[in-house]
């Protein structure tokens, strides 16, 4: 464990307290350095540590967890301690190629960053989930009809209701959604969502398409068209 102390000049009544849970020390120490110019007190648990930590009552403002195959811990079973602990927001971290199956929690508050995310996009997210704005923005949110995308927590409703996205199933609905009315092709869809580095083959696209339109169900589902020929656009 790296039982350390971060300090600068915040009085002690505005430290926040924050956990960085993993099975690996590796990401801790770059997540030290991000952290160190923050008013937070920062420890690193392994995940065994971190549940028993909870369990004695631990009180954290913030979680960050590496999340990835080797993890002792399921996403399932990180969503519900978090939620049983009085929901502790999080900051999920994981590697690009497991994207596809990776689901935010939905129950807290939630962000997700790649590992291999810049310190600065590390920070931002930490002080938007430390420090929530009490004046967000009209455009934080995304809504038609019953559906609420949040920009700004990656989180999606119907009615209320959170849905169950993977990462990349929210991207692509919430990008298509931020750009009501244009069409987009597969080929720029992948590049805009997948990213320049991504390797795989179109019809990923259509896949995600797929899933995407069945969990929104026949009453938001029509939204996202299918311009033939072309690709994809969202339609108010």
């Amino acid at each position: 464990m790296i039982p350390s102390t971060v300090t600068n000049n915040e009085t002690d009544e505005a430290r926040k307290q924050v956990a960085f849970v993993a099975d690996s020390l590796k990401s801790a120490y770059k997540f030290r350095q991000v952290l160190s110019a923050l008013p937070i007190d920062f420890v690193a648990h392994s995940t065994a540590r971190f549940e028993r930590a909870l369990d004695h009552g631990q009180h954290f403002d913030l979680v960050i967890f590496e999340f990835n195959q080797n993890v002792s811990m399921s996403m399932a079973a990180l969503e519900t301690a978090l939620v049983e602990a009085g929901g502790i927001p999080t900051l999920i971290i994981a590697p690009a190629d497991i994207l596809e199956e990776t689901r935010l929690p939905s129950q807290v508050k939630s962000d997700f960053v790649v590992s291999s995310a810049s310190e600065g996009e590390c920070s931002v997210r930490i002080r938007r989930l430390l420090w929530p704005r009490n004046d967000a923005l009209e455009t934080d949110t995304i809504t038609v009809g019953s559906l609420c995308i949040n920009l700004a927590t990656y989180q999606v409703t119907i009615a209320g209701t959170p849905l169950d996205l993977t990462y990349l199933e929210y991207a692509l609905l919430a990008f298509l959604a931020a750009h009501p009315g244009r069409t987009f092709s597969r080929d720029a869809l992948l590049q805009r969502v997948w990213g320049f580095d991504y390797y795989g083959g179109s019809r990923t696209v259509d896949v995600h398409v797929r899933r995407v339109r069945s969990k929104l169900g026949p009453d938001l589902a029509h939204h996202l068209e299918t311009v033939r020929g072309v690709g994809y656009l969202w339609q108010i």
